[in-house]
């Protein structure tokens, strides 16, 4: 596959996404969106892939926001249109039932921290920078910055951030709960693959329900307990749980087939 705007490569079943724009600090522009739209589908459907990483081009962003030079003149209908078409991506990229991981290996700000809070986890380098500047320019985000950063960190740190436009380092992030894991910029990759390779050695199916039922607690409408409920009968009925028991029976690691 051909992308203008990020590079991708698979290794032992590890899909890396690299937004390279490192001139535009790898900003998100309608053509990332287009790559990456194009990209978590095939996470979806290449049976090879068992998980993603997320990064970005160069030592000194992430994602430095969305590229504002495409936001003059927006309407409200096309300002709507923009959120809806960033959220969607994101989504996607949540609801993933392989687990997607945001190396953050720098500035992770606006779009780009909306991006890194979209990913099942985010392993930061200890020069990451997290924030959500938008008010400066007299916007909010758009892309579930509002909801998903509340979700991560509570809701009376998130509204400071949301309201203030402060940044924070790697450091904060992980008193926070905003980052799982802080490394040395050398180490960020290696210790995301380490977590993804180590999530590969599991049942895959039940890997995908674990996903589906955490983000079923943010679901409105859907009784988390219930739901959890039904996906562990759904367990119950998968070859994984059958060959899951037998070798803990027989003290052997378990050769999951997805099925």
């Amino acid at each position: 596959m051909s992308y203008e705007n990020i590079l991708t490569s698979l290794d032992n079943g590890i899909f890396t996404i690299t937004i390279n724009r490192p001139d535009k600090l790898n900003a998100l522009s309608k053509g990332v969106f287009n790559d990456l739209d194009v990209a978590v589908k095939e996470v979806y459907a290449n049976k090879e892939i068992t998980g993603a990483i997320i990064t970005g081009s160069g030592d000194k962003a992430f994602v430095a926001g969305a590229d504002i030079s495409e936001f003059g003149g927006l309407t409200k209908e096309e300002g709507k249109r923009l959120a809806s078409r960033g959220q969607d991506v994101f989504n996607a990229i949540e609801h993933s039932p392989k687990p997607f991981i945001a190396a953050v290996n720098g500035f992770s700000l606006g779009g780009g921290c909306e991006l890194a809070m979209a990913c099942h986890m985010r392993v930061a380098s200890e020069s990451a920078r997290f924030g959500q500047p938008e008010v400066n320019l007299g916007l909010i985000p758009g892309y579930g910055g509002t909801q998903r950063l509340i979700q991560l960190i509570g809701k009376g740190k998130a509204l400071e951030l949301l309201m203030t436009a402060d940044m924070i380092k790697a450091d904060e992030a992980l008193r926070l709960g905003l980052a799982n894991h802080v490394v040395p910029a050398e180490e960020l990759l290696a210790k995301s693959t380490e977590i993804l390779l180590k999530i590969a050695s599991k049942a895959p199916l039940a890997i995908a329900k674990v996903i589906e039922c955490g983000n079923a607690f943010f679901t409105d409408g859907v009784n988390g307990l219930q739901f959890e409920i039904d996906k562990f009968g759904e367990c119950c009925e998968t070859e994984d749980f059958v060959e899951g028991g037998s070798a803990f029976v027989e003290k052997r690691k378990a050769a999951f087939k997805g099925r």
